[in-house]
């Protein structure tokens, strides 16, 4: 089975949406020395209901602290915080959110997908009325996932 190594993207779910996002905006400042000369870049992001900020206004706490520890920098809270790392090498987004998630605020996409399009980096903002965090309720996976696939066969990486 061929792989094009031109089309691997990365996806994450809530706080592994955090890490997605983090390979998407810090992929050029790698924390590990790399020998071997690899591309770090995702070609394409996809994330759900995603941790994007560490701020104090909409981030998830928990998972700051998880990260970060009890009592982090500011300097540290806005390295972490994806949407103000965001720069026209960011690879495009596909973003969902459901409005009512009560874990993580709708803000989180929402600030992210601004940031992509000031930078004039392509992204796809869905954010759906109702669905809490991981779509368990109202919405189907087929519906959000369906807009995903349509997203990625219409720039190519399909």
């Amino acid at each position: 089975m061929g792989i094009d190594t031109a089309k691997v993207g990365i996806m994450g779910f809530s706080a592994g949406g955090h890490l997605a996002a983090t390979a998407g905006t810090h992929f050029g400042r790698p924390d590990l020395a790399d020998s071997t000369g690899a591309n770090l870049r995702p070609d394409f992001l996809l994330l759900v209901n995603p941790v994007i900020s560490f701020t104090d206004s909409i981030g998830h706490i928990g998972s700051r602290n998880n990260l970060l520890g009890a009592s982090p920098s500011q300097e540290l809270i806005r390295w972490f915080s994806n949407e103000l790392q965001v720069t026209d090498n960011t690879p495009p987004a596909f973003l969902v959110h459901a409005g009512d998630d009560t874990v993580v605020d709708e803000k989180n996409s929402l600030l992210f997908y601004q940031a992509l399009r000031a930078h004039r980096v392509p992204g796809s903002l869905h954010i759906y009325q109702k669905g809490e965090h991981g779509f368990l309720k109202d919405l189907g996976f087929a519906e959000w996932f369906g807009r995903c696939l349509f997203w990625m066969k219409q720039a190519g990486w399909m």
